[in-house]
């Protein structure tokens, strides 16, 4: 049964690449069926590019027709590696819980070995009463990732995420522009994560790899505006661990030439206006572990082509 192979290598980039993308192919621009997501999901996780691949993104309404869909694409061989999902809360955290609990129970095959596994959860809060509200309906047990609104003083809910012991979300995109945070913004949404030592994940308009004016969405008549690229967002946080400026660290953010990114196996470098600035493999590990785990993305093959043109392949 093929699994998500490791890196041949780790060098940088591939520490930086591997189980990045959180495939959310369901939701939009792509919006596709569940049974076309599924099979996608198959399909990548057994290519050459599926070391790359992290979760399958699910709204908690989905989960039994997932269970249903994806039933005889599921792994069923010993030691085979299962599928994790990632949940995206339905508003109703009760109910939620409630259906991970049986998805969960539904899935596992023996004691210790399962087909398919929700190992993380994703909910919206605005108020330090609504992170409290999911944190005491949500298993400690349960990665959760809240995602706070990308405007805005996100200190006080970082903070208090922190004090939950959970993990931050933010929203960095989507199909229509005023979805886009400043450069500003998504800045300080870092700098409260690194400050709190809360790990935390991005999502929407991330499948380009560098910053650029793009399509919003896939209809020939899109609307176009500037995206923010994923290896922009994680250089950022790479950056502000290693004790850039917030200034520089906007910087990077609206970085679009590829010329000015280095890739080898010792270091990702960003050729700045002023300086450069050397990304080692410890520390994009550390990024990674810590700060930020991965970004989801309606596309898959995007993020990869991107990469690979970067030369990060």
């Amino acid at each position: 049964m093929p699994v998500r192979l490791p890196p041949v290598t780790e060098d940088a980039a591939q520490v930086l690449l591997d189980g990045i993308i959180d495939y959310a192919g369901l939701f939009p621009p792509a919006s596709l069926s569940l049974r076309e997501a599924v099979r996608n999901y198959a399909h990548y996780r057994a290519g050459g590019d599926g070391w790359m691949l992290g979760r399958f993104v699910c709204p908690a309404s989905s989960l039994e027709e997932f269970s249903h869909v994806a039933d005889p694409l599921l792994p069923r061989d010993a030691g085979a590696i299962p599928w994790r999902l990632t949940i995206v809360g339905s508003g109703d955290v009760k109910a939620d819980a409630l259906a991970i609990g049986g998805f969960n129970t539904r899935h596992r095959v023996c004691f210790d070995e399962c087909s398919a596994i929700i190992d993380s959860y994703e909910a919206r809060v605005d108020s330090v009463a609504s992170v409290r509200s999911v944190s005491s309906h949500i298993s400690r047990d349960l990665t959760t990732y809240l995602e706070i609104p990308a405007t805005g003083d996100a200190a006080h809910l970082v903070a208090e995420i922190a004090e939950e012991g959970r993990r931050a979300k933010i929203r960095t995109g989507g199909i229509t522009p005023e979805l886009f945070p400043r450069a500003e913004s998504v800045v300080a949404f870092l700098e409260a994560c690194i400050a709190n030592e809360v790990a935390a994940k991005a999502t929407a308009g991330l499948h380009h790899a560098l910053r650029g004016v793009h399509p919003l969405t896939y209809q020939t008549d899109s609307q176009l505006a500037p995206m923010f690229g994923f290896l922009n967002v994680f250089l950022c946080a790479a950056m502000l661990v290693a004790g850039a400026s917030s200034h520089e660290a906007a910087a990077v953010l609206v970085e679009s030439d590829g010329t000015n990114i280095e890739v080898n196996d010792l270091h990702i470098a960003w050729h700045g206006p002023d300086s450069v600035h050397l990304l080692d493999r410890a520390l994009i590990s550390q990024v990674r572990r810590n700060v930020l785990t991965s970004f989801g993305s309606c596309s898959f093959t995007e993020p990869v082509a991107e990469s690979r043109q970067l030369g990060m392949q």
